[in-house]
């Protein structure tokens, strides 16, 4: 029986003869891919339905062709992966869980339609009670009957009611009473008046929804009632719930600002906090390892690069133990096999999707562990020595202060030397054995970084890449057909 190879050596083995430029990145409950002419996002929302998003890309070539030398192409590239993941993220969010407040509010209009029943219920009864009230007083001046005594002896009122002469009145009993809504309301207990609260004396409280918005539940707005002008409330109640629902629609536009400001936030913080976990971080520890930069500047920047190397790796696992990033790291796979199965000329199912290794030899995370290893190599030719003893840097915080502002500098440079290395030549030559080596500690960190999916979430990296297809399908007819009309033009 042979041995099954593993992921890492399926994926160089297995890497499909097609080679697509089209790559992605998973996202809370979907998949974001990315082609020449557009982007698609496809996210599972909570219904089960796979919610689609196309936007354009707009090359800046034929006006900026500087941005696309080699070396400043991947600093292009690495802004432009971000602003479209972040944007990405936020459309993921926005219907991952939006419909989680929907169905919050639909159970809210559920129960406020069940009290209404029960309202309804309680004014029929009490209308019942009034007709019979009147019929039993018509019997009473008919048919010799006498209205109780109010009061008893010790001055304690009793419950009004009709009883004949001599008779005193019994118990409620199921067996003579059944049927006689007076006695049934009385003998149960049941609220004998229906008091009806306008909006004026119950003011609608506002409860903070999913995303900070403030809604209005149906509990909280009872001129939703369909049947208001049965129980007496004002015309005018309809129009303040036309009002309502104006302004429920302008506090969703608010909602939408408000994650959109949440979503740059936390891209502000995101990158402050990789500054730190990344950078500083590293290189304080480093100081109090090996001394003064100037002293062991190779020593200082492989010890600096190795626990840049371990926060890293320390992140990834860390994050990965959480459920919803368990899930993401799923989707990463997903579009990794979406993606093998396109490369192998395969149609597009799930089923033939699942057969491929959820490693992929282009995966972005080869490029991350790339740069970490470039920037050993660029921060020691770097000639910061001369810069230090140049300006006279004292010795203590002004130096570790220079040398973490000169890699946060460096930070395009050695991005734009990973990109060209791992993007451009690596990419275009998978079974070089130099290439094998080099990519060998991303493929590593994909173990971490990708999960196995499920038929559904390949489903939904199916759904997103077959947009960008698509897209690229039809722009290919389109240049076609664009010569053979120019003649007849």
């Amino acid at each position: 029986m042979a041995k099954q190879k593993s992921d890492l050596s399926r994926a160089f083995s297995e890497d499909g003869a097609v080679k697509t430029h089209v790559g992605g990145q998973a996202l809370i409950e979907g998949v974001m891919m990315r082609g020449k002419y557009n982007w698609a996002v496809a996210v599972r929302e909570p219904s089960g339905a796979i919610y689609v998003e196309e936007h354009d890309l707009k090359s800046g070539k034929d006006k900026n062709g500087w941005m696309y030398w080699p070396l400043v192409r991947g600093c292009r590239a690495l802004v432009e992966s971000l602003m479209l993941g972040f944007k990405a993220l936020e459309i993921a969010a926005l219907h991952a869980f939006g419909d989680e407040e929907g169905e919050q509010k639909a159970a809210a209009e559920a129960d406020f339609v069940e009290a209404e029943a029960e309202l309804e219920g309680a004014a029929a009864v009490a209308a019942e009670e009034a007709k019979r009230a009147e019929r039993e007083e018509a019997r009473v001046s008919e048919g010799g009957l006498k209205p109780a005594p109010t009061e008893v002896q010790g001055g304690v009122k009793a419950a009004p009611a009709e009883v004949r002469e001599g008779e005193e009145r019994a118990g409620f009993s199921w067996k003579r009473d059944f049927g006689h809504p007076d006695e049934m309301v009385d003998g149960l207990g049941a609220q004998r008046t229906l008091e009806v609260v306008s909006e004026a004396d119950a003011p609608a409280r506002p409860r903070v929804g999913a995303q900070g918005g403030a809604s209005t539940t149906p509990e909280d707005n009872p001129g939703n009632d369909p049947v208001g002008g049965d129980l007496g409330r004002p015309s005018a109640a309809k129009g303040d719930d036309a009002g309502k629902r104006d302004a429920s629609g302008d506090n969703s536009s608010a909602e939408d600002e408000f994650g959109h400001r949440e979503m740059v936030i936390s891209m502000v913080v995101g990158l402050v906090l990789g500054v730190v976990l990344f950078i500083v971080a590293p290189a304080a520890v480093t100081n109090l390892i090996v001394g003064e930069y100037d002293d062991h500047t190779l020593a200082w920047n492989i010890v600096d690069g190795l626990l840049r190397v371990a926060v890293f790796v320390f992140y990834i696992w860390l994050i990965g133990r959480m459920e919803d990033i368990k899930r993401m790291f799923m989707y990463h796979g997903a579009e990794h096999k979406a993606i093998h199965c396109f490369e192998h000329g395969l149609p597009m199912t799930p089923e033939n999707a699942r057969q491929f290794p959820r490693l992929h030899v282009r995966c972005g995370t080869a490029f991350l562990i790339m740069v970490m290893v470039i920037a050993i190599l660029v921060y020691t030719i770097f000639p910061l020595n001369a810069i230090i003893s140049g300006f006279g840097v004292p010795d203590g915080l002004p130096k570790l202060v220079l040398v973490i502002v000169a890699r946060i500098v460096l930070m395009p440079v050695i991005a734009g030397i990973s990109y060209e290395i791992t993007v451009k030549w690596a990419g275009s030559h998978p079974d070089n054995p130099l290439v094998k080596v080099i990519l060998w500690p991303g493929m590593q960190m994909q173990y971490l970084t990708t999960n196995e999916p499920d038929d559904a979430q390949m489903e939904c990296a199916i759904v997103a890449m077959q947009a960008v297809l698509n897209r690229e399908e039809a722009e290919k007819a389109k240049a076609a057909a664009a010569p053979a009309a120019s003649p007849a033009a």
